[in-house]
């Protein structure tokens, strides 16, 4: 890499993969960037250079490196490269296994000393490398669950160096209440080390304010507003609204091919109510209380079992865990007795769609649709609430927003709120939805409408942190 020029501010992002897909071609390596991801929304920011690291995905041979390296510089990017074992038991073992369950709320999780071995390895790997790429004055940027150690360990290693580089650390799952938080028996260890960053994100003001809560009871730190005070430290905490692109949603509904799918979707579904689903397979989305709560509603209101038609996209996820495995049979037998009994010949109420699908298809099913179900059980924000306003500006449509999601905290208002455990509530939700007044959904709408099109993913998340990390760096400069 090219010498850091001193008047330069460099950017280095950490997360526990890249937002790339590394692929064998013509002997050699490419790397592929996921549309709509961070690296496209930087390109709009004020720093002239960044860097992208984390782990490939994939097990790369030590020969292969040098070409995989020089695919991912074209992008900004740099591998972490991680043993196989390593990299499995430090994601499916404890950041999967242990801290994303209790992160959303669940309890009785099941700890061991190897995952956690793994996990401490997987973060000092990242903090060696880390602190040898970055300059005296980087930002650094760490993300989520799968890197909690590392700001302490960055802090350590950059101290060392004689390294002065703000550290910001924003988690994307909800932080739990005390009860879930207090059962992990490393739960110190952890709060210890993202309190060797300067900034610490979250989605919403209950997430900041359990983590402020743990601190202060757990490892003694002093909590004042949105600053906490450790070791000789004080650290800034916000919370931060991530948002989408609308504008990508809106050029493409233009699109000539998306246009004639919505004329045939509207088509073949011409005197349906069509409510859409889109959650990945996972035990948090709720996808068991959605389906029993739709049940409930047909049970209910059997006069609407062929006037409605619930398109329920569930996308694949861990599929090798068994607690997964276990969830795609339970959804399966759900829709086989939700179709079993009420499909006809004619008719379906529920069309189960088990696979990704495009962003174009995506855009198509969102736009036709009269409601959006999100039945999360605990979700940091879902964005998928989001997405669908920004599909419906032509037609209004109802968003029926379990009270768990960290979209519920801004899109209350203009949302049916429901408890996704309480099925019979779920079902009086979905019947409001179908039945309200054309102005009533309007109404709603443009609430929903005002919030998704100010709180853009550029506008807010980003500049908003960015804004308060350039002042840090100014604040080290000014003490020093």
């Amino acid at each position: 890499m090219a010498p850091y020029a001193q008047n330069q501010r460099r950017l280095i992002i950490a997360s526990n993969r890249l937002p790339l897909s590394v692929k064998p071609k013509d002997g050699s390596y490419e790397a592929v960037p996921s549309s709509g991801g961070l690296v496209t929304a930087l390109k709009g920011l004020s720093f002239s250079e960044y860097l992208w690291l984390g782990w490939p995905g994939v097990d790369i041979n030590e020969r292969d490196r040098e070409s995989v390296d020089k695919a991912l510089a074209k992008e900004n990017a740099a591998a972490v490269y991680l043993d196989e074992n390593l990299a499995q038991s430090h994601y499916n073992g404890f950041s999967n296994g242990v801290l994303w369950p209790t992160l959303h709320y669940q309890s009785e999780v099941s700890f061991d000393n190897e995952t956690w071995d793994a996990y401490q390895r997987v973060n000092k790997i990242f903090a060696d490398q880390i602190s040898e790429e970055a300059a005296d004055g980087d930002l650094i940027w760490v993300h989520d669950y799968h890197l909690l150690l590392l700001p302490r360990l960055l802090r350590e290693r950059l101290y060392a160096q004689n390294k002065r580089c703000p550290i910001g650390y924003f988690l994307h799952t909800p932080f739990p209440a005390d009860d879930f938080w207090r059962g992990l028996p490393v739960q110190k260890q952890l709060l210890d080390g993202v309190l060797g960053s300067d900034l610490i994100g979250f989605h919403t003001d209950e997430y900041k304010a359990n983590f402020a809560g743990a601190c202060g009871s757990h490892i003694g730190a002093e909590v004042e507003g949105d600053m906490i005070h450790y070791n000789d430290r004080t650290i800034c905490i916000g919370k931060y609204v991530a948002g989408i692109d609308c504008q990508r949603f809106a050029d493409t509904i233009d699109d000539p091919e998306v246009q004639a799918k919505i004329q045939e979707l509207e088509a073949q579904y011409k005197d349906k109510i069509i409510i859409i689903g889109v959650d990945r397979m996972d035990y948090t989305k709720g996808l068991p209380e959605k389906l029993e709560g739709f049940r409930v509603f047909l049970d209910q209101h059997p006069e609407w079992s062929e006037k409605v038609v619930l398109i329920q996209i569930a996308i694949p996820s861990r599929e090798a865990v068994k607690k997964y495995q276990d969830l795609e049979g339970e959804v399966n037998k759900l829709v086989g007795q939700i179709t079993g009994k009420y499909a006809t010949p004619k008719s379906t109420p529920l069309l189960y769609i088990h696979r990704s699908v495009s962003f174009a298809e995506l855009t198509a099913l969102y736009s036709v649709s009269d409601v959006c179900l999100v039945t999360s059980r605990r979700d940091g924000l879902n964005l998928v609430a989001s997405e669908y306003v920004a599909c419906q500006e032509a037609r209004h449509g109802v968003l029926v927003l379990s009270e768990f999601t960290g979209a519920a905290a801004f899109m209350k208002h203009g949302s049916l709120l429901f408890n996704p455990a309480n099925a019979d509530g779920l079902s009086n939700s979905l019947y409001e939805a179908v039945t309200m007044e054309k102005k009533d959904r309007k109404k709603m709408y443009e609430g929903l409408r005002s919030f998704v099109t100010t709180n853009t993913r550029l506008v807010v998340f980003f500049l908003s942190s960015f804004h308060l990390l350039e002042f840090l760096i100014s604040r080290q400069r000014q003490n020093s």
